[in-house]
């Protein structure tokens, strides 16, 4: 059975812990989960992105920092709609990326919601966690397979692998997205038509979030952590 996750609102520390923590589980059904946000923006960025250019690009009253356990660039979270979903695959993530993209493209476009496309090949540079002295925006410069609408950049995201376990965490960055639920059904319905899966929603066990709560604590809240670049 496929899981459609629900939790109580969770800071970004709590957020980035719990997908760690799930894809750290070897789920043997995929996960979707919609972030449920405690009140506040904050900032996510790339593993391999160095902090002090990211807390030099990001903007006045971002709120906190938080480094990801996936690449890609620096992202401000405030209206965005923000998801994860973990999967078993032996796909690249380079295929992921690309089938979940499209699949979203056409479900937003079935829903109404916004009309998009997908970004052509761009060159290497794109791709850099740094440049020019300066941490990578993920929303400034997209890279192959990104979606955008109305020549701006809307989805983005990053994956990562924990052995057969894929994680991709995006956000879907345009005007109400985050709380029109027209949305939510595109990527749900993208995600159940890419995987052939049927979602059931599922509030997250009280074990799951101790577990992430205490992975939160000892990594992602820490310097050690958030400045290891």
């Amino acid at each position: 059975m496929a899981t459609l996750l629900l939790t109580a609102p969770l800071d970004v520390f709590e957020q980035m812990a719990l997908d760690e923590t799930l894809a750290h589980s070897a789920p043997a059904e995929p996960i979707l989960r919609f972030y449920h946000w405690k009140p506040g923006p904050a900032v996510t960025f790339g593993y391999g992105q160095f902090y002090d250019f990211v807390r030099r690009g990001a903007p006045d009253g971002s709120g906190p920092l938080c480094r990801r356990p996936t690449g890609g660039g620096m992202v401000f979270h405030g209206e965005d709609l923000t998801f994860s979903l973990m999967f078993s695959t032996d796909k690249s993530p380079k295929e992921i990326y690309a089938l979940l993209h499209e699949a979203v493209r056409s479900a937003l476009a079935r829903e109404h919601a916004v009309f998009a496309y997908g970004q052509q090949a761009v060159s290497a540079a794109a791709y850099a966690p740094q440049r020019n002295g300066a941490a990578s925006a993920c929303f400034v410069s997209p890279v192959e397979n990104d979606l955008l609408a109305e020549g701006k950049k809307i989805l983005g995201g990053a994956i990562r692998r924990f052995g057969k376990t894929a994680l991709y965490q995006g956000s879907l960055q345009y005007p109400g997205a985050r709380e029109n639920p027209a949305f939510r059904r595109a990527v749900k319905n993208a995600v159940q038509e890419m995987l052939g899966a049927c979602f059931v929603p599922t509030v997250l066990d009280r074990q799951r979030l101790a577990s992430a709560r205490k992975l939160a604590e000892e990594q992602y809240r820490t310097d050690g952590w958030n400045h290891k670049f």
